[in-house]
This record gives structure tokens, sequence and C-alpha cells, in this order.
């Protein structure tokens, strides 16, 4: 594996970026509190069709800023290949590997607003963050809550309540075409995890089928497709601070669609055998293949 290169940036633009993103947020944060109060105060059903359109709205409006700021300030070079299907009428399982924070704002720049707002899997101490952390709450972001072995150990009772509540969340988007990501690693990769996992991959970490295999019982045949998102970071991987002060320069981007067996659709994942096997072996040879990709892109870049 290449090692990266020192990532530079101008620490003056990062202090600016902040600022602007802190301002962005505070401004559409009016009106998002606003629309939450509405949220809270009509019966489920109403609000669904009057108060969440706006609140994805708003969304979408304080991403777009944030894209524009990409694009224009940090002029980010793209190399993006194999993004075909697009349309905000469908259901889209999105996957990909996770590397950054930086993660994030790359899969919104290739389907903001080209498809469903994207809903990811979010760790539930992250609910606490003023206004976003409320704003993933309104938009109805699956909550994760993960509980360590030593927790469990102690309180048995509540293994598999991560994954009910991976269920439940994905079963409010079969009312309206969603977009749900999900990083199958379930971390960020470094390389201190990889050697800790002892992971059979070079550029991955062990992928985690299981809440993956919830949303596709969920969300039964909603999903056509799992869209399956490459990320490589040619000059080394960004950290969100390093993107902030410009020092993000490049990102290439390969993008497949993969057909979901029409079993995994049913059954029963957690007490089945023979489905979590199936699962899982569908889950390594996608890992398996995303790994030699990365493997080819890093010899492209730096052979």
């Amino acid at each position: 594996m290449t090692k990266p290169t020192e990532l530079k940036g101008s620490q003056f633009l990062g202090v600016i970026s902040s600022l602007a993103l802190l301002l962005n947020t505070l401004f559409w944060g009016v009106f998002l509190y606003t629309f939450i109060i509405l949220r809270l105060l009509l019966p489920a059903r109403i609000a669904e069709k009057t108060a969440n359109p706006v609140i994805t709205s708003i969304a979408s409006v304080w991403l777009g800023g944030i894209m524009w700021w990409i694009n224009h300030i940090y002029k980010v070079q793209w190399d993006i290949d194999g993004l075909n299907r697009l349309g905000k009428k469908d259901w889209y399982l999105i996957n990909a590997n996770h590397q950054s924070w930086v993660d994030i704002f790359v899969l919104y720049k290739l389907y903001h607003r080209k498809v469903p707002l994207l809903k990811f899997f979010i760790k539930k101490e992250l609910s606490y963050i003023p206004i976003v952390g409320q704003a993933w709450w309104a938009l109805d972001f699956p909550f994760m809550r993960r509980y360590s072995k030593e927790f469990l150990a102690k309180h048995p009772e509540k293994a598999g309540d991560d994954m009910k509540e991976t269920q439940k969340a994905c079963e409010k988007f079969s009312r309206v075409p969603t977009a749900v990501m999900n990083f199958l690693e379930g971390t960020r990769f470094t390389q201190a995890k990889h050697d800790q996992q002892q992971s059979p991959f070079a550029y991955l970490l062990k992928p985690k089928a299981g809440g993956l295999a919830f949303a596709i019982q969920a969300l039964g045949d909603k999903f056509s497709a799992l869209t399956n998102v490459t990320i490589y970071y040619p000059d080394g991987i960004p950290t969100f601070w390093d993107m902030m002060c410009g020092a993000f320069k490049r990102c290439v981007v390969r993008v497949q669609e993969q057909a979901i067996p029409a079993e995994f659709a049913h059954g029963d994942y957690q007490n089945d055998p023979q489905l979590k096997k199936a699962v899982q072996d569908w889950v390594t040879e996608i890992w398996e293949n995303k790994d030699q990709q990365m493997a080819e892109l890093d010899k492209q870049y730096h052979s």
C-alpha cells in the first residue's frame, strides 16, 4: 500500500472555511428548528406531508452551499466513472469504503440533488451535535447504538438491539423513495485498526454485513441493486481539517451497480445460518473486488 503524502493547505483558509460553514449552518438552523418544532406539534401523518419535505429542502440548500464551496473555493479535481443510474423516484442502497469524514462530502458530490437525499447510518452519540444532530433526527437518519463486548457481557439481553433499530429505521423509508448509505466497515480506516483486525484486505477493514442485510430485508424489493462506490485519494487520505484548509485537491471515484440476490430480501438473517453465510460470502466478494480496484488505482497514480 502506497504511503500517503503529507497534505499541505492554508491554515488561514481553514479558519475562513470554518466561519463560512458555521454561518451557513446557523442561518439555515433557524429555519430548520422552526419546522422541527412544527413537526413535533403536528400529527405524524400531517407532519410527514408538510413539515418533512420542507426540512429536506432546508438540508438540501445547506448542503448545496457546502458543495459550492468545495467546487469553487477548493477547486477539487474529480475523476468519476460509472455514475449512471440516477433519479429521484427510485430507492438506492449505497455502500462505500470509509477512510475519512471527507467521504461524506464526496458522496454528496456524487448524489446531491440527483437522487433522494442520502440517509447515512449515524452513531447514536453524534445525535447530540447542535443543529446538525437535530437535522439528522428530523430527516429520519438511522441512528446506530454500538455496544462494546464488555457491555454485552454484562447485559446479554441487549445483543441484537442495534440491528433491530436499523431495521425499524429502514422500515420508515418504504413509504417514499430513499437513498440509504452504509459504510460496511462500520468505522474509518486506519492502519492501526487494520493491524488490530488482522484484515485480509490491503486497503480495507473487514466488512460488517449485518446492517446491509437488515436494510435489504426491511425494504424488501424496493432496492433494484446495490450501488457500490469506491473512493480513492491519490494525494493521501485527507482529514476534515485538511479539506477545510484546501489541501483536498483530487478524488477518484468508481461506481458499480450490483444485483442484489432476490432471496436476501426474505428470510431471517439473524437466525438463518445459510442466509447469513450467503450474505457474508456476497459481501466478501464485493470487498475483494474493491480491494483489487484500490490496488489498481494506487498503481495507476503512483507507479
